[in-house]
């Protein structure tokens, strides 16, 4: 299967349109039919629909493959790219928003450095692809347990911070004078679902188990990635959020309750290609030695 035709499908796919995925592409449009019907060739199906464009039930098929297989390319070339490449006097971070703490931010180096916040899920893709050389993620674990990240290419990831966690409401809430909650008696709560800016809801599902992963209802989406947004939402009594003790406290009109079960941490780890652990050099070597200190 030809990378370059797969390419051209999923674009063909993503915008609806072959004349657009044209532009897009820089091609013609009449190589980007040749590279579809080629594909279809290849395969012995027919992929797409052509009026409307839309993928076939073979396509939608496809589509499950293709966005790994294409990052899995740009992985490797991204890391073949490194043998050649010359020693980088600047420092391109990718960073989760919670990742961004006193700590992360005190390792940056004073000068040269791009930071890049993104959806954690974004993060080891960027560093895979060479879009970052370094990415700082965070999400939720067991004390000294590893994140569960996507295998998007050989990384090597390594701890840098763990913290608790609380859950924040208003301080008129009936649960704001405990000193700790558990998780089980919150799943029929209201809750504030921040994809970027805080704890998913679905990890919470995840974690709790429960009845088929129900629970956890959305009162307000927050789209954005400002923790302290999301903690402010919550004092306002728009639903509850779990975020790090260190951004849940001292929040106007909110109490933070450190959350005691199940037992969880905020999580953050520092991203590298692999092998790039190994003997870094310049801004990266000055970026993961103060972490490391």
């Amino acid at each position: 299967m030809d990378p370059h035709l797969l390419r051209t499908y999923v674009t063909v796919v993503r915008l609806g349109s072959f004349s657009e995925a044209a532009r897009e592409l820089g091609y013609t449009q009449s190589a980007v039919s040749q590279h579809i019907a080629a594909l279809e060739t290849d395969l012995a199906l027919p992929l797409l629909t052509r009026r409307p464009v839309a993928p076939t039930p073979a396509g939608e098929r496809l589509l499950e493959h293709a966005g790994a297989l294409l990052l899995r390319l740009d992985a490797a070339r991204a890391d073949l790219d490194r043998f050649a490449a010359a020693p980088r006097a600047t420092l391109d971070v990718a960073a989760s928003p919670l990742a961004l703490h006193a700590r992360t931010l005190a390792a940056l180096p004073a000068t040269g450095v791009t930071l890049r916040a993104m959806p954690r899920e974004r993060v080891p893709v960027a560093v895979a692809t060479g879009e970052a050389d370094a990415g700082l993620v965070d999400g939720v674990a067991a004390p000294s347990d590893p994140l569960l990240l996507p295998d998007v290419a050989p990384l090597a990831a390594t701890g840098v911070a763990e913290e608790p966690l609380a859950v924040v409401l208003p301080t008129s809430h009936p649960l704001a004078g405990r000193t700790g909650l558990r998780l089980d008696d919150l799943v029929d709560a209201r809750w504030l679902e921040a994809p970027t800016a805080g704890i998913p809801l679905d990890r919470l599902r995840a974690v709790h188990g429960g009845s088929a992963g129900r629970g956890f209802r959305t009162a307000l989406r927050y789209e954005g990635g400002d923790p302290r947004t999301l903690a402010a939402l919550a004092a306002a009594g728009h639903g509850l959020a779990l975020l790090p003790l260190s951004v849940a406290t001292d929040v106007p009109g909110a109490t933070a309750v450190p959350l005691v079960a199940p037992r969880l941490v905020h999580r953050t780890e520092l991203l590298l290609p692999a092998g790039a652990e190994a003997e870094p050099t310049g801004p990266v070597a000055e970026f993961t030695g103060r972490l490391g200190s």
